[in-house]
């Protein structure tokens, strides 16, 4: 499938996506791999990461941030809480910054944008404070940008979030029950102005309902619009 401007994006099931950039760089967001029943065997480990971002402290979206990280000494992204947990694991190069701020990490850049949803982290029998979930916008060297929502229910500054940054690409969760489901993620591309989608965050499990094909229909009034239906290991270049 098509994307253009010399990015790839492959989905590795349920929230985890690694991005390919136009300058080069691996980077691996919400790493959930070992263990996780949409990820595809043969993409279980990585044999490179240069940048490895987080939204927020949930299993499905870090269990693999300390062994990613300690393997390959990525650059870490995150808000400084969740930061703070990672690096008392052992996790190094950490790059901590909060909502409404942007750095440029090894020639990318990374925008934190609201998320609406929890953020504990499960720790043994505990369950510790990792700050608040977030989003981002990260802009590839040659200046595509794509919004990585993290897991989020609807809310009305995702306008704002279009009108700022304008990302060419919304990757969004669909699946309903932890997060906005297909209609509410197509009310979100209205917000955001955005005409390419890719939907994650469904099918792992049968509470997480939403569909693409739910999606396309709940968005059929944007023209325009192309709703990238991928299966876990498939890669947009």
């Amino acid at each position: 499938m098509e994307l253009g401007r010399d990015t790839a994006i492959t989905w590795l099931g349920h929230a985890t996506i690694e991005i390919q950039t136009p300058g080069g760089k691996r980077v691996l967001l919400d790493p959930w791999l070992d263990g996780n029943p949409a990820c595809p065997d043969d993409q279980r480990t990585r044999d490179a990461c240069d940048i490895l971002a987080v939204t927020h402290g949930h299993f499905d979206h870090i269990h693999d941030a300390v062994p990613v990280a300690k393997q390959h000494s990525p650059q870490v992204v995150g808000i400084p809480e969740l930061l703070h947990w990672l690096e008392s694991k052992g996790v190094e190069n950490t790059n901590g910054f909060n909502k409404g701020g942007t750095q440029t990490v090894d020639g990318v850049g990374f925008t934190m944008t609201h998320a609406v949803h929890s953020c504990g982290i499960t720790d043994g029998d505990q369950i510790i404070y990792g700050g608040e979930a977030c989003g981002y916008v990260v802009t590839m060297e040659n200046g595509f940008k794509v919004y990585f929502a993290g897991d989020t229910g609807l809310f009305g500054d995702m306008k704002l979030i279009g009108e700022l940054w304008e990302p060419d690409l919304a990757i969004l969760p669909i699946g309903d029950h932890f997060t906005m489901d297909p209609r509410q993620a197509a009310y979100a591309l209205r917000l955001l102005g955005c005409k390419q989608v890719l939907p994650v965050h469904y099918g792992t499990f049968p509470v997480l309902t939403g569909t693409p094909g739910a999606l396309k229909e709940a968005a059929s009034d944007i023209a325009g619009l192309q709703v990238f239906e991928l299966s876990p290991g498939e890669t947009l270049r």
